[in-house]
């Protein structure tokens, strides 16, 4: 399988030489610290403040990522300019929704207005009564789903090599894949994903995923990287952030707070032995993208994503 090129990836990168950089398959190192750019919520009052938010992380040396569904690729962008930075010193990426498979060149288009990088966001297809437009609010966006038998994942992501032959997109990825689903995207895709971005924190360390990842030659991404407040509050973190005089939200690599985005940018070097009591507080417990009442999210079962 030939190699991607170069994938903006996860968002974007202001002061990149205090943040420390991974290699990507490319061979194009990009930092290795992010920021989350989704919104609380879909109200109007909620989606522009996100601009002085981001603004904020642009000063205390951040990239950030975003996602179609978000919402805020527009008040990103606005956020960028205002900064002062050139567009060129800033890495950006953003994310097929999963309602919009039938439609990729459409809503990468409509994405590459504001931002210029593309990673499929989960593995199921569906739409919302809404159609395009999608989902107007979160509740919705967590509720009903009709699931799609076609387009598959693999059907989308022939979409994105396309585009990126076309030079349009300088490299693609996944979101949201276990070892399950990369394996089956492995089977038609003609170029590895550069990166893998999932859930990654302390109680879900998904240790098979990542060794999966490295030997496939992808780059393992982490969102809710903190796992909320039940894992900063766990004792073990705690009294780490004491030993390194830090707070356990230093793992954290996003928050609204002007200071914590400073404090969460800079992070303790851990000793080996740390390191380790930190992986061993592994529960395999997901704290953002959980099973449903229903036994689903997004509409596919445990056994569907791979879990």
């Amino acid at each position: 399988m030939r190699r991607s090129p170069v994938l903006h990836f996860c968002i974007l990168i202001f002061e990149m030489a205090a943040i420390t950089s991974i290699k990507l398959n490319t061979g194009r190192s990009i930092p290795a610290i992010g920021f989350g750019a989704a919104a609380s919520e879909f109200t109007p009052e909620g989606l522009a403040e996100t601009e002085c938010w981001f603004l904020s992380a642009c000063k205390a040396g951040y990239r950030h990522d975003t996602a179609y569904v978000y919402k805020t690729e527009g008040y990103l962008g606005a956020a960028i300019r205002a900064s002062g930075v050139p567009r060129e010193e800033f890495f950006v990426s953003t994310k097929l929704p999963w309602f919009h498979s039938q439609d990729v060149a459409r809503s990468f288009e409509d994405s590459l207005r504001n931002l210029d990088l593309y990673l499929i966001h989960i593995p199921q297809i569906g739409e919302y009564a809404g159609g395009y437009d999608g989902p107007t609010s979160l509740a919705e966006m967590f509720g009903e789903l009709k699931i799609l038998e076609t387009p598959t994942f693999n059907d989308t992501w022939a979409e994105l090599e396309r585009i990126h032959e076309s030079g349009r997109a300088r490299g693609i990825g996944v979101s949201n894949f276990s070892i399950k689903t990369l394996e089956q995207l492995s089977t038609t895709a003609k170029i590895v994903p550069a990166v893998n971005e999932v859930e990654l924190h302390p109680h879900l360390a998904q240790t098979d995923l990542l060794e999966d990842c490295r030997k496939k030659g992808i780059i393992a991404a982490a969102y809710t990287p903190s796992g909320r407040d039940k894992v900063r509050s766990d004792p073990t973190l705690v009294a780490l952030g004491a030993k390194y005089n830090v707070t356990s939200t230093q793992i954290s690599l996003a928050s609204t707070k002007e200071e914590r985005q400073k404090q969460n940018i800079t992070l303790p070097t851990l000793s080996t032995e740390d390191v380790e009591s930190v992986t061993a507080l592994d529960r395999y417990e997901r704290s953002f993208s959980k099973i449903g009442p229903d036994g689903k999210l997004f509409g596919w079962t445990a056994e569907q994503l791979g879990w």
